[in-house]
């Protein structure tokens, strides 16, 4: 995976008649998106100039430069846009584009290796980062409780995972 473009954006299908798309936004600020164009696809085959249009149920509208009818919208469905890391603002040291968590090592607090970080997901109650390496892949809450270290130069982060409750269910 490159790490000099972070994913900044969907776009979720075409809007009205005359190509303007529904497009997700996963900037903090969702309309600081449009200031990081020109925008490119995953595999940087495409770019597009980006205009907000206004904002829609589920996301902004927006013109892409080229697109200009409802079908090469639709034809967009699902693509992702990309932007430079040189144009996006710098983070506070307690912040992360997911793009920079994506394959870390996680071990716990006593140095046990748990895998390494597939995904980070959002369901609106916060991030959950997804680790892979063991029998089933492991879902922890990215919080400062359970999270307490991301170590980016080291390649690592370490876990505190909540302990299982230990109850059977019954009685």
């Amino acid at each position: 995976m490159s790490h000099d473009r972070i994913c900044v954006g969907a776009i979720a299908g075409a809007f009205g008649v005359h190509g303007e798309v529904r497009l997700k936004s996963f900037c903090a600020e969702p309309t600081d998106i449009a200031g990081y164009a020109p925008l490119t696809t995953e595999d940087g085959a495409r770019r597009f100039d980006l205009t907000l249009t206004r904002p829609v149920t589920g996301g902004l509208g927006a013109r892409l430069s080229g697109v200009t009818t409802k079908e090469q919208a639709d034809a967009l469905r699902g693509v992702t846009l990309w932007a430079p890391r040189s144009v996006l603002p710098s983070l506070p040291d307690d912040e992360f584009y997911h793009a920079d968590l994506i394959g870390l090592e996680v071990v716990d607090t006593g140095g046990a290796a748990l895998g390494r970080v597939r995904a980070i997901y959002d369901h609106g109650a916060g991030d959950i980062l997804e680790i892979v390496g063991g029998a089933q892949a492991l879902m922890l809450p990215f919080t400062r409780a359970v999270v307490p270290t991301v170590d980016l130069a080291a390649r690592r982060i370490i876990v505190d995972p909540p302990q299982d409750s230990g109850g059977d269910g019954g009685e």
